[in-house]
């Protein structure tokens, strides 16, 4: 299936030749007895949904029941000895690869490298009696930036092909793994393809010049987010149940929301960004995050505590030497009951954000907040309204920052192969004078400026009843999965990026056309309220996952995490008797 090898005049390959053979050469990698027939193909394209009993009916039982646990009982049950590595391997590398047929969620496919890896695995076991680690034969899926030994990292430029980052360079190409994959490997994790992701990153959703666009398999009416969109529509489709991605303006959140699955975005240097592929690398002030997806949020917890205990500080400077800290994580667990119930005198106080004053919600986004803020209250613990310092500065801040290279480096990739920019970033991604010293050094007083008054009205909340606010609960976006092409406000994401602080993302309900009804007598604040209040269509959005995002302070992965654990319990009983 590889693609033809046709030059230009020029004696060089044209950008859209590159990314053809790109593509071929993905399909390529899938055995032909998992490969679809044309009928199939056309049916998935028809189809509203694909999750689900769609893709199982290409899968045999055990397959089905594999695919079906979580990372969790995956690991418990190999080092029980009731699948092997190999199998639970199998089952997830055939699921991404019909994934990828049907969703066009890969860039990566390098199973014949995992199913060795497994077998070796499963050899370990034999000959130690005991697993390697925490991850043994754990399949876990990794987002285009981050480099694997013998496979491309192209991170959605066609000039980045068969190289190192747009680089020739033989010592590095293929030949480099990023920290966290080593620490990945370390553990006894298997790795078998890597996800989709947007040009540039720096989009809300998922769409590049090599493989297209990547919809959201829940309904492929909308799109499933971005940057990390491949994987979180790999979540959804059962590809994958636990996997990497990263964040710098809300990509590990708005994919997880948008496709119904769990996220957490870690303080930016809680984990090892050394090795990772990204866009502006110089522009540090306010650095991406790695962060993490995965099907349940006991997932989460999983991967967050197995790569701390290998102590990723002593080989990135960059990393702070925090250990999971488990008694902070059991001490807040332990302030509500096994059903998520207020234990007497030890509620949680959590802060709710209706909305930022620029864009209102459309229905199904209220509805789910609501829906958090009756749960939480009939399950006794403290709700207070949350009104910060307005986060429309935050987010002018934070994107001045994206922009202050003038695109430079964006275009310096572009220019690798000739390719242009997507069509929704010709607009916004054109090339600029960068931004003065000097103006960069006013932007980060006033950013600093912006991090000390949101953390004073955080303390503040203290003085009402002597109890601090322990997270804040809001908004992911202003709508649930989007329609492609409409998404026109990132500032409910982008503003905690500007304070680094930790941040869960856990699925609430589904947009539903029969109680998601507009408001007839809605009056739009300004001309971006409109757009996006128009663009709510409740045929269209049925179906779509509503999730919310749940936010704690710098450095509290682990208390972030243990309140997302309670309020998922909370929704889940819930919803079940409502």
């Amino acid at each position: 299936m590889e693609g033809p090898e046709l030059s230009t005049s020029t004696g060089k390959q044209s950008w859209e030749i590159k990314a053809a053979n790109k593509r071929a050469s993905i399909l390529a990698n899938i055995p032909r007895e998992w490969r679809l027939e044309p009928l199939d193909l056309e049916k998935a394209a028809n189809q509203r949904e694909i999750t689900g009993s769609f893709i199982q009916q290409f899968l045999n039982e055990e397959e089905v029941t594999i695919i079906q646990k979580d990372s969790v009982s995956l690991v418990a049950d190999i080092k029980d000895q009731n699948y092997t590595a190999l199998q639970v391997t199998r089952a997830f590398c055939k699921v991404a690869a019909i994934a990828h047929q049907i969703n066009n969620c890969l860039h990566e496919i390098f199973f014949d490298q995992a199913l060795k890896r497994a077998s070796e695995l499963d050899d370990y076991v034999n000959e130690h009696k005991s697993t390697m680690g925490p991850l043994h034969g754990l399949p876990i899926s990794l987002k285009d930036q981050f480099h694997v030994r013998g496979t491309d990292t192209s991170m959605g430029y066609v000039g980045w092909i068969s190289t190192y980052e747009g680089r020739n360079d033989p010592h590095l190409t293929h030949k480099v793994d990023s920290q966290i994959v080593t620490e990945l490997l370390s553990l006894g994790a298997v790795l078998y393809c890597k996800t989709s992701l947007p040009q540039t990153l720096l989009f809300g959703e998922t769409e590049n010049n090599i493989i297209g666009r990547t919809l959201n398999p829940v309904n492929q009416n909308l799109s499933c987010g971005g940057s990390s969109g491949g994987e979180a529509a790999l979540k959804a489709l059962r590809g994958s149940t636990l996997g990497v991605g990263t964040d710098i303006g809300g990509s590990v959140r708005i994919p997880a929301a948008f496709c119904g699955v769990f996220s957490i975005k870690p303080t930016h240097n809680r984990f090892s960004y050394r090795d990772v592929a990204n866009v502006i690398p110089g522009q540090t002030t306010y650095a991406s995050s790695v962060g993490f997806l995965g099907t349940t949020i006991d997932a989460l917890q999983l991967i967050m505590s197995s790569v701390l205990s290998t102590q990723p500080w002593l080989r990135d400077p960059n990393v702070a030497p925090i250990p999971w800290r488990y008694d902070m994580s059991r001490n807040t667990l332990l302030r509500a009951t096994d059903d998520g119930k207020a234990k007497s005198g030890s509620c949680l106080k959590l802060g709710i954000f209706w909305t930022d004053g620029v864009v209102t919600l459309q229905p199904p986004i209220s509805r789910g907040l609501r829906l958090a803020v009756d749960a939480l209250t009939k399950a006794g613990h403290k709700i207070v309204n949350w009104l910060p310092p307005p986060q429309k500065d935050a987010k002018r801040i934070h994107l001045s920052f994206l922009r202050a290279d003038g695109h430079h480096d964006v275009h310096k990739q572009l220019n690798l192969s000739g390719e242009p920019l997507i069509p929704p970033l010709r607009e916004t991604f054109g090339l600029e004078e960068p931004m003065s010293l000097l103006e960069y050094q006013r932007l980060t007083l006033e950013g600093r400026d912006y991090e000390a008054a949101y953390s004073d009205y955080w303390n503040s909340l203290t003085e009402e009843d002597g109890q601090a606010v322990d997270a804040v609960i809001m908004p992911v976006a202003p709508h649930a999965a989007v329609i492609p092409g409409k998404y026109y406000h990132t500032a409910y994401t982008e503003a905690i990026n500007l304070l680094d602080y930790s941040v869960a993302v856990i699925p609430v309900t589904k947009a539903d056309k029969n109680i998601d009804l507009p408001d007839k007598d809605f009056v739009p604040v300004s001309e971006v309220d409109a757009k996006n209040w128009a663009a709510y269509d409740p045929e269209i959005y049925h179906g779509a996952p509503v999730g919310i995002q749940i936010v704690a302070r710098k450095y509290e992965e682990e208390k972030v995490w243990a309140i997302g654990k309670i309020v998922h319990t909370i929704l889940e009983d819930y919803l079940k008797h409502a």
